[in-house]
């Protein structure tokens, strides 16, 4: 099974480059994020010509996530819990039946958290700990799990082509990787680091300055895995290419495959 997470920034300017990369990808599962769409206007009829079952959380001009499915999930849960004034769409659960039982994927799209001297830093790290209760009650289940999506976090110095430039950067602040950490040792394993320890591995790169033609990107962009769903990964990629295709989001599709 092929699962991939993607943050499409714009699903209706992009959904020529959706379509035509679930032609040419054939996932299983997809977790877009920033769609930008509100879930009455998402082009869902695009995307279910394709066979592809369509789950929408999304909010009008900004946020926004969705999860694309070859099989219909049996749960859709929106809405990460914890914070009742917080009406941003930002996170939501799908669970599939197989044949050895549930497979519960998460969508996220993390807070960017800049500028780091504004409310919207603690409101990132807010979420973050947020994330972290929850994702510590789910584990109790003993089910695979991944949370996948755009995480804004750089967790080391190797995700960055130039890690100086981020230092004062919510990406890259201590607390932020910190509070990733904390994630990763409740028994999340990073599914593209545990294939590879490489340097120049990014899933980002800006439209400015032509970050994409120096390769200046990094990787912020995480499929975190529960032991259970760990045991099931048989690989692990970045389909780099797509950030060159016409009209691209300045994100690229990750992907794993589990068993």
């Amino acid at each position: 099974m092929k699962i991939v997470t993607w943050n499409i920034n714009g699903v209706k300017a992009r959904i020529e480059v959706l379509t035509n990369w679930l032609q040419e990808s054939n996932p299983d599962i997809v977790c877009l994020q920033e769609i930008k769409s509100v879930d009455d206007a998402f082009p869902r009829f695009e995307i279910e010509a394709l066979g592809y079952h369509v789950a929408t959380h999304g909010q009008k001009g900004f946020n926004g996530v969705a999860i694309l499915s070859k099989k219909t999930p049996d749960e859709v849960n929106p809405g990460l819990p914890g914070e009742d004034a917080d009406d941003h769409a930002r996170f939501m659960e799908a669970v599939f039946s197989t044949e050895k039982g549930p497979l519960r994927v998460v969508s996220l799209y993390l807070p960017n958290g800049n500028p780091v001297n504004t409310e919207k830093f603690p409101y990132k790290l807010r979420w973050m700990a947020r994330l972290e209760r929850w994702a510590e009650e789910r584990l109790a289940l003993e089910e695979p799990l991944i949370l996948a999506g755009d995480y804004n976090v750089i967790p080391e110095p190797i995700d960055a082509k130039n890690p100086d430039v981020w230092v004062n950067d919510a990406l890259f602040q201590p607390e932020t990787r910190q509070a990733f950490r904390r994630l990763e040792n409740l028994g999340f394993t990073d599914a593209v680091r545990n294939v590879s320890e490489q340097a120049g591995i990014y899933t980002f790169w800006d439209y400015q300055a032509g970050a994409w033609q120096k390769n200046n990107g990094i990787r912020i962009d995480h499929l975190m895995l529960s032991p259970e769903a760990t045991n099931m990964l048989e690989s692990a990629s970045i389909e780099k290419h797509v950030r060159a295709w016409e009209k691209p989001s300045d994100h690229v599709p990750v992907a794993i495959s589990i068993a």
